[in-house]
């Protein structure tokens, strides 16, 4: 009822909360079978579909909340800190989503491109953290 209620801004803003969460839930269930996985060596080649949703999952929700940023800040605000924010995040996504591709297991077991995997989650973890540390409350200007 709230979501029905609420401008379109901040419904983006809550889908996009809310995509992020399941591919959190998703990733963390790829993490478990990742390491289960390294036990039975059978099982490699299901670690990843979980890892591919929770990086969909991902990638809609930095779409979603550049939706929203835009609806507030412009379709291009360089100069706002929420818009680099945003931008910085969905291209964290971005990585997220091609390090997922990469990750992809063969039937034989063999990872499809294992520097390419490791490449893409360190990117988009740095862009995360960035854009996490664009949202910190600047300090106060001494008068």
């Amino acid at each position: 009822m709230q979501l029905r209620l609420a401008d379109p801004a901040a419904r983006a803003e809550w889908s996009s909360a809310a995509v992020q969460f399941a591919g959190t839930l998703l990733f963390n269930l790829s993490t478990g079978a990742a390491v289960w996985a390294h036990a039975v060596a059978a099982q490699r080649r299901y670690v990843w579909v979980p890892d591919a949703t929770g990086s969909t999952a991902f990638l809609l929700s930095g779409i979603l909340g550049m939706v929203a940023v835009a609806a507030a800040a412009g379709l291009i605000d360089l100069r706002s800190r929420d818009w680099l924010a945003g931008a910085v995040n969905l291209l964290g996504c971005v990585a997220f989503a091609v390090s997922a591709a990469a990750a992809f297991v063969r039937k034989t077991g063999v990872t499809e491109d294992e520097w390419l995997a490791n490449v893409g989650t360190f990117i988009g973890a740095l862009c995360f953290l960035v854009a996490a540390l664009l949202l910190l409350p600047r300090a106060a200007q001494p008068r």
